[in-house]
């Protein structure tokens, strides 16, 4: 009797999936950034929200809760209700890299969400404040080495995508520099701006408009090729420092046990959307290189880059404090 009330209900589920997907969004869709405004994951999920806003006719809204390097966000969907209704935009540091930098985490990092699909890969780019006398990647490690531990960085936490980069960069070239952690990479930038610390590895997509506002200077940026939106700035690999190569990415999650339908209905609209060319075109400008794939796809890389951080955070003995 109950393995068949069972199986009755297996069935009925299998068949309400496709009408879940059909009649998504039932209600307004909240898209939880886990950082403060002005991140490169705040700016790219912006452009895609308002995308998705128009194609499913119904608002979504972007909702930022930043703290404790993109925890609290990320707990706050890991506990919504699963029907799609309540999306993460993480990025490397919420997915990839918190789960080896924090031991207890309040959601289990491998049960708590269904990858949707990656929107973007973000390149870094290493940024001063104008006044800082260094030019070039040779010039900044120089500088470094006149002053060891003095020439600061700010980054948007401890172990974060912008920390883990410049550690590379730190261990690559032989220097010392101090490490000043903020709540969110906006705030990290809005300080080399202002002269309170004298460098950054942020996203180009956060940062280039106030590279080509000429309130920071590009250096060189992480990737192994030069990023579209700043053609001229060269990669550090090919400023000194060979097989140097440290970027992050954005993309969407749900809730886990949101129905397979839904994840799919939004892993499809979500890279039709970053494909079109208005869109494509404002993210590639924006130092963005977008993606748009499926979940499996997603859930691959996400695993890919977990097992590649949780080995430099041993070898390089970072921590969260």
């Amino acid at each position: 009797m109950h393995k068949g009330l069972g199986l009755i209900l297996v069935t009925v589920l299998a068949m309400l999936q496709p009408a879940l997907a059909q009649d998504y969004p039932s209600k307004n869709v909240t898209m939880v950034i886990p950082f403060p405004p002005g991140g490169g994951t705040d700016t790219g999920a912006r452009i895609v929200a308002q995308n998705l806003s128009e194609r499913w006719k119904k608002p979504v809204v972007v909702e930022n809760k930043p703290g404790a390097a993109g925890i609290i966000g990320a707990d706050f969907v890991a506990k919504a209700r699963a029907d799609g209704h309540t999306l993460l935009i993480g990025n490397i540091g919420t997915q990839a890299i918190n789960p080896s930098l924090y031991k207890n985490l309040p959601f289990d990092p491998d049960k708590a969400f269904a990858p949707v699909s990656l929107i973007a890969d973000l390149p870094l780019v290493l940024v001063v404040n104008p006044q800082l006398r260094a030019k070039t990647v040779p010039e900044v490690i120089a500088l470094a080495k006149s002053q060891p531990g003095e020439l600061s960085y700010g980054t948007s936490g401890n172990g974060g995508s912008m920390h883990l980069a410049a550690a590379l960069f730190e261990d690559a070239a032989g220097l010392k520099l101090l490490h000043v952690p903020y709540k969110g990479g906006g705030p990290a930038i809005q300080d080399v701006i202002g002269g309170h610390t004298q460098m950054a590895f942020a996203t180009v997509l956060e940062t280039v408009g106030f590279i080509r506002s000429g309130r920071l200077r590009a250096i060189a940026v992480t990737g192994e090729k030069r990023s579209p939106a700043l053609p001229d700035v060269p990669t550090i690999a090919e400023s000194g420092l060979p097989g140097y190569n440290s970027i992050s990415w954005i993309g969407v999650l749900a809730p886990a046990g949101t129905p397979s339908t839904i994840v799919e209905r939004i892993a499809k609209d979500v890279a039709e959307i970053v494909a079109h060319p208005d869109v494509h075109e404002k993210l590639v400008a924006q130092g963005a290189i977008p993606v748009g794939n499926s979940p499996a796809e997603f859930a691959a890389l996400i695993a890919k880059d977990r097992e590649r951080y949780a080995r430099i955070i041993v070898e390089k003995n970072i921590t969260a404090e």
